[in-house]
């Protein structure tokens, strides 16, 4: 599949979806949060495919947020009918059922900061900087941010970075546990190869199960949660790979994982 504003390539049952408009800090126009969403629906459909990571072109931004050229022609009425016609990245992320790494290569902000966010894990370079400035431009965080931000590093730190719109530092985002890992720019790629790596030694059927069942935790309250692990927990005794699983672990040699 061709794309414009996204590289997407396929290499040893990875999905790599690169935002690729590098003269604009890979910020996200229409077209480009158009084709992530039409990226994670095929890697969501290939069955070679384990895990799923999201960066940007070049060391200076994972993505900048929302190319603000659209908001000058932008209405309640055609920003309600986009928001809600179609599938969007920032919530389709959580709802494919694969590990969605985000490989945070310098800015981080506004939409970029609600991109990363959306991943499970997010492994970000010393350069990395992260922020919800969409105030100083008059609108307020429109994927997610407001949700997911505060769900993060807690209420009162949520607010200063939306109500302020300043930027924090990798290492602050690593402090506030928004950020999985950080790591020399020269050592991200590795840093994320190694996390594929060990995601990859599992079963991507159970993997499957146990992100349903954290993010299911995160919308519900704690007794339809625990309800929902409950069910969960029973469908992995009826895949292949808890067998194989345990088969491996009593007889002390790597497991053999087919995703059924």
């Amino acid at each position: 599949m061709e794309f414009e504003t996204i590289i997407y390539e396929k290499k040893d049952n990875v999905a790599w979806i690169t935002f690729n408009r590098p003269d604009k800090f890979n910020a996200q126009n229409q077209t480009l949060l158009s084709e992530v969403t039409a990226a994670l629906e095929v890697a969501n459909g290939d069955d070679e495919i384990q895990v799923i990571v999201l960066t940007g072109t070049g060391d200076k931004a994972f993505s900048a947020g929302a190319d603000v050229n659209m908001f000058l022609d932008w209405t309640p009425v055609s920003v309600i009918k986009w928001a809600k016609g179609s599938k969007r990245a920032y919530t389709y992320i959580r709802e494919v059922p694969k590990p969605v790494i985000a490989m945070v290569n310098g800015l981080a902000l506004g939409g970029g900061c609600e991109m990363a966010m959306s991943c499970d894990i997010i492994i970000a370079s010393e350069n990395a900087r992260f922020g919800q400035p969409e105030i100083s431009v008059g609108v307020i965080p429109g994927g997610t941010g407001t949700q997911i931000l505060p769900r993060l590093v807690g209420e009162k730190k949520a607010k200063e970075m939306i109500l302020i719109g300043e930027p924090i530092s990798a290492e602050e985002a690593l402090r506030l546990g928004l950020v999985n890992k950080v790591v020399p720019a020269d050592k991200l790629r590795e840093t994320v190869d190694e996390v594929i790596k060990k995601l990859k030694s599992k079963s991507p059927a159970i993997l499957k199960f146990a992100k349903i069942a954290v993010n299911k935790s995160l919308d519900t309250p704690i007794s339809v949660g625990v309800e929902c692990e409950a069910e969960l927990f029973a469908l992995c005794f009826g895949t292949q790979d808890q067998k194989e699983g345990v088969k491996a672990f009593l007889e002390k040699r790597p497991a053999n994982y087919t995703g059924k």
